[in-house]
């Protein structure tokens, strides 16, 4: 969130040929992911809905928060095409976090108690 906050807060970013709608992506991809672990409960914790769920909220709710930040920093504004590209990054996070639970072969009964105290 530091680094996307960073990059919020330059009037000129230098902005890659292509438009900037992959480097939205990318970037809020790996908030996903990394906001998805840490409400799961870390690297090996199975992974619920209701994780994904508020994990899926929390990083698009700062997407929304970052576009309002926009708004204040001179040279930049809040675009609704940019905010489609992190919340389709957060759920291309998301889900490859939850598919990766599948693939390493974490299962349910061995975290099951502890996500319902997470969350």
């Amino acid at each position: 969130m530091a680094a996307i906050f960073y990059v919020s807060s330059l009037s000129q970013p230098v902005v890659p040929p292509g438009g900037d709608k992959p480097w939205h992506l990318l970037a809020y991809l790996g908030l996903g992911a990394l906001t998805l672990r840490a409400v799961a409960g870390g690297l090996g914790a199975w992974i619920s809905w209701r994780a994904a769920a508020v994990a899926t909220g929390i990083a698009v709710g700062y997407a929304v928060t970052d576009e309002l930040h926009q708004m204040f920093v001179p040279g930049r504004s809040a675009q609704f095409s940019d905010l489609l590209a992190d919340a389709m990054g957060v759920v291309v996070g998301a889900s490859l976090c939850w598919v990766w639970g599948f693939v390493a072969g974490h299962r349910p009964e061995a975290t099951a108690s502890r996500d319902d105290e997470l969350i």
